[in-house]
Parts: structure tokens; C-alpha cells; sequence
């Protein structure tokens, strides 16, 4: 699989699982009326609407507001689309691909319900992490990705290339 698709497989799969995800939870369940739902102590979903970017920041309570980061979404989405598609790596597209999925899902929840629907709260004693979704960890997982690749080795030069370095 060329890195292109393999990012586009992972922009897409991360949009269809964070809308399926949000979707069902939202829509097929109860979980509105009889949150937080338990998974052990140190795990609940629980229902969050984040009107801001990460960790709830930059709160946007106007239309302008919502309609700039769903505009400032989408177009980081296509510029890492175009980033995925020059790239040879196959990590930097999936990571690339990661966070693009994961900005595209959360553009959606801003345009259709004004904010972004999330719902994983993970917390042990009196830590606490911020809530989240799917899309969310994806973003991290990517972020990640480009970090990882950042500290790899350059491949396109080749071992015996003698370019005299400035």
C-alpha cells in the first residue's frame, strides 16, 4: 500500500469510526439521561459539548466563533491531505492521515450541532484527564506519529552520498 493510501485509509476510518461513535452514543443510546456510565474506576462516558479546541480552550459561544474553527479545520485538514500525498513515508502519511480524520470529525459536530461531542472521561484518585472522543485521540495518535517520524533517520539520502554538509 503506497503511504497516500494508507493515510487516506486512516483519514477515513478515523471520520467513520468518531461519527459512528458519536452517533451511536448520542442518538442510539440513553446515555444523555443516565450518564456517567461506569466502565471500572478509572474509566466513564459521560456527555461533554466543547464549544473551544483542545482542553477547552479558545470557548466560542458566537456563530462567528464556530464557523472560524470549523473553516480553520478544514483547512488544515486539506493542507495535511496535501502533506499525505507528496509524502514517501508511510508513518508521516499515517500520522498525517490521523489527525486530518480526526480535525474533519470534530468540523462536523461543529457545523451540525455548534460544538464538538465528547464523551470518554478517563481519571484515577483525584487525577482527572480531560474528556474526549474518538477523533480527539486520533489527533494525539497522530501527533505522535509525526513526532516519531521527525527523530527517524533521514531515508531519502542514500548511505554512501558524500554532499558536503555548510
Amino acid at each position: 500500500m503506497t503511504p497516500f493510501r494508507l493515510g487516506l485509509t486512516a483519514l477515513l476510518a478515523t471520520f467513520a469510526l468518531d461519527q459512528a461513535s458519536k452517533l451511536w452514543l448520542y442518538l442510539g443510546t440513553d446515555l444523555v439521561l443516565t450518564q456517567p456510565w461506569r466502565f471500572g474506576p478509572y474509566a466513564e462516558f459521560v456527555v461533554v459539548w466543547n464549544r473551544g479546541v483542545s482542553y477547552g480552550l479558545f470557548q466560542q459561544e458566537g456563530g462567528f466563533g464556530r464557523w472560524l474553527l470549523v473553516a480553520l479545520s478544514l483547512a488544515a485538514a486539506l493542507g495535511l491531505g496535501v502533506w499525505m500525498g507528496r509524502t514517501g513515508s508511510r508513518l508521516l502519511a499515517l500520522a498525517l492521515g490521523l489527525i486530518a480524520g480526526g480535525a474533519l470529525g470534530n468540523a462536523v459536530d461543529r457545523a451540525a450541532y455548534g460544538a464538538v461531542f465528547d464523551f470518554v472521561h478517563l481519571h484515577a484518585g483525584g487525577w482527572s484527564w480531560y474528556v474526549f472522543n474518538v477523533a480527539d485521540a486520533a489527533i494525539v495518535a497522530g501527533v505522535v506519529g509525526l513526532i516519531l517520524d521527525s527523530l527517524m533517520p533521514d531515508r531519502t539520502r542514500s548511505p554512501n552520498d558524500s554532499t558536503p554538509s555548510a
